[in-house]
């Protein structure tokens, strides 16, 4: 099969990548659709010290199911984390945090920017049949983002500010729209593409510098850049909130002198609720439709990683 590797220094199409085949309790899934993200474009600089095939963001229809043949024909999106079952962050369910986890195409486990891809029956969600493959293709970067609200308590009266309009701001600030909060959507510049993109989805948008300090209760980093969580730290009132939301591979310096004397919570924020990203998206809650810039055949594979490392670019996917 058609497959996007990576071996630690060079990613290249291999037209002749063998074929996955399932264990027991896994499915063989084609790959309709796969996002390329900025974990992603991290690998490629040496984060997690990933070899094989890459990508982790998709939508597939199940060809081969022995242990649940209902599923085969089904459109499937797939969660990334895969437990050993027996630690003990698996046996509470908590397997994004399993201690020998494997993470699809991020960690000792081979990713979806592929023909085909095997997965474990209990990472797949069936995609509801209103929802558009080009929508489902967003399933786990928007469960991503939905996270936030199952971390972080928000009241009508707080204010939210979300630094970063690429990938996952775009994502985060519209599932946090309807959190019934103030919100603004954080960039460089007011006249940026993607703050402009923001605005037309009916988001309040700031340049960044341009809020005071301690505006915010709850502020979310999505910038992927040590500076943006020294935005952070600028913006967030004393006793506030402010979630992690990116992944980036440089070492940071970082004042954090403010967080204890102005008692700032920290949070990291991964991986999120599947069924709630399929439900905002079968609702029509979120339409990430926008977002998506190009799409390119998966024998292009090395261009679309090309075009999706360039500034200022949203969201880019292959198709077997």
């Amino acid at each position: 099969m058609y497959a996007l590797t990576y071996d630690g220094t060079t990613a290249r199409v291999d037209p002749e990548y063998p074929t996955p085949q399932p264990a027991s309790g896994e499915a063989l899934v084609q790959v309709l659709l796969a996002g390329i993200c900025s974990t992603d474009l991290e690998i490629l600089r040496g984060y997690a010290g990933f070899s094989g095939v890459l990508g982790h963001e998709f939508i597939g229809v199940v060809v081969t199911c022995i242990d649940q043949p209902d599923l085969v024909g089904q459109r499937v999106a797939g969660e990334i984390n895969i437990g050993c079952g027996e630690c003990t962050f698996c046996v509470r369910s908590i397997r994004e945090h399993c201690l020998r986890r494997q993470v699809v195409g991020i960690r000792a486990r081979d990713g979806v920017f592929a023909q085909f891809v095997a997965l474990p029956i209990a990472n797949l969600h069936v995609v509801p049949e209103n929802v558009t493959d080009e929508s489902a293709v967003f399933t786990e970067p928007l469960a991503a983002a939905l996270r936030v609200l199952e971390q972080v308590d928000i009241q009508p009266a707080d204010r939210i500010a979300v630094i970063g309009a690429g990938r996952l701001g775009q994502l985060v600030a519209r599932s946090l729209a309807g959190a019934g909060a103030e919100l603004v959507a954080v960039g460089r510049q007011m006249t940026s593409r993607n703050l402009t993109l923001l605005r037309s989805a009916g988001i309040a948008t700031a340049a960044r510098g341009s809020l005071p300090h301690g505006w915010a209760d709850v502020v979310v980093d999505c910038t992927g850049s040590p500076a943006g969580f020294a935005d952070a730290l600028d913006l967030v009132r004393s006793q506030g909130t402010i979630v992690l939301k990116s992944t980036y591979h440089s070492a940071a310096e970082v004042d954090m002198s403010r967080v204890v004397v102005d008692e700032i919570q920290v949070i990291g924020s991964r991986c999120g609720p599947f069924d709630a990203a399929l439900e905002a998206l079968a609702s029509g809650q979120v339409d990430p439709r926008p977002l998506i810039e190009a799409t390119y055949p998966l024998a292009q594979g090395l261009e679309a990683l090309d075009y999706a490392a360039r500034s200022g670019v949203l969201k880019v996917l292959l198709q077997p």
